[in-house]
């Protein structure tokens, strides 16, 4: 059972201004995500209601997964909520004395996901708790990258 929410969180020396104009260009999650290589954006630029097509890989898996833009709050929150398996994923920006915490977090509602989500979890990527161990430490690597290219 999928836990219903995994979060990570980084301090960046930025403004929100700075983060949003990296986080919300969803075309460039492939230079941030271990896992998502590439987003395609449908529609223009990223608001309320935009749909994504993903691309992602881990190891020799390639696997598409489509996604729609459920918060949008311009230098505060941007979520997406995946169609195959109803999770969701979000960056947070919260203003400090020195800067930004920004959280990356996966939601599971109710700690559940689809069936055939759940079933693909437990036999192509090593059971449930292996997978979530390896998705925050991509968030972690997320986070760290995400840091990078706003402070440099």
């Amino acid at each position: 059972m999928p836990a219903p929410l995994i979060e990570e969180s980084i301090e960046i020396a930025g403004t929100p201004e700075q983060v949003w104009s990296v986080v919300s260009d969803l075309a460039r999650m492939g230079e941030w995500s271990p896992q998502c290589k590439k987003m395609f954006i449908f529609g223009g630029p990223v608001k309320p209601g935009t749909r994504t097509l993903n691309i992602n890989r881990r190891g020799p898996l390639l696997w598409p997964t489509r996604a729609k833009v459920v918060v949008f709050e311009t230098n505060r929150e941007i979520a997406w909520k995946i169609a195959e398996n109803t999770t969701v994923w979000a960056y947070r920006i919260t203003e400090t004395g020195d800067g930004v915490t920004v959280t990356q977090s996966r939601t599971a509602p109710g700690g559940k996901t689809t069936a055939l989500s759940s079933f693909l979890v437990d036999k192509a990527f090593g059971g449930n708790d292996a997978f979530e161990t390896e998705l925050a430490a991509g968030m972690r690597e997320s986070l760290g990258k995400i840091k990078r290219a706003v402070e440099n």
